[in-house]
């Protein structure tokens, strides 16, 4: 199953790598990871999407949480929380293209954010199911280049990660 794990780390070199080379040393696969300084510059929240049964993810956790620089270790999937993700696309927007691809990302709610002869690059932002039914709808002939952020999530209502 895929989860959702938010971390609050120290905002110091060499944390990040620690916390890969778990992952990679026990052979657990981190499907994305974004790491980003907090309201409080000496830390960083890190999210990272990786799939693995319950007691898989419990071991991670429990792995992540025995890590010096890690301050605190929340699984978002326990609980409600809020996900999304980032996708630029570059789609090809010639005049067979243009009309259809403009009517493809309205339904989408993305928005065209560079414009030239050829191309359109155009944000979208959502669920990752979101964004991979918004590639579906397209022509695979039709994308140029795609580059996604991976998952950032956050506890709904008062439900927090911090220290």
């Amino acid at each position: 199953m895929r989860h959702i794990i938010s971390l609050l780390m120290e905002n110091e070199a060499g944390a990040l790598s620690r916390v890969a080379g778990l992952f990679s040393a026990r052979g657990y696969n981190i499907e994305s990871l974004t790491v980003a300084p907090t309201e409080d510059s000496s830390l960083s929240r890190m999210t990272i999407v990786t799939s693995g049964s319950d007691e898989i993810i419990e071991q991670i956790i429990k792995q992540l949480n025995k890590l010096i620089d890690v301050v605190k270790v929340l699984d978002l999937n326990d609980g409600k929380h809020i996900e999304r993700e980032l996708m630029l696309v570059k789609v090809k927007a010639s005049h067979q293209y243009r009309e259809e691809m403009k009517r493809i990302s309205d339904i989408f709610r993305g928005r065209i954010i560079d414009v030239s002869d050829n191309t359109f690059t155009i944000e979208i932002t959502g669920s990752s199911t979101k964004l991979d039914a918004y590639l579906d709808s397209l022509d695979k002939s039709a994308i140029v280049e795609t580059v996604r952020t991976g998952a950032s999530g956050i506890g709904r209502g008062d439900r927090i990660l911090k220290i």
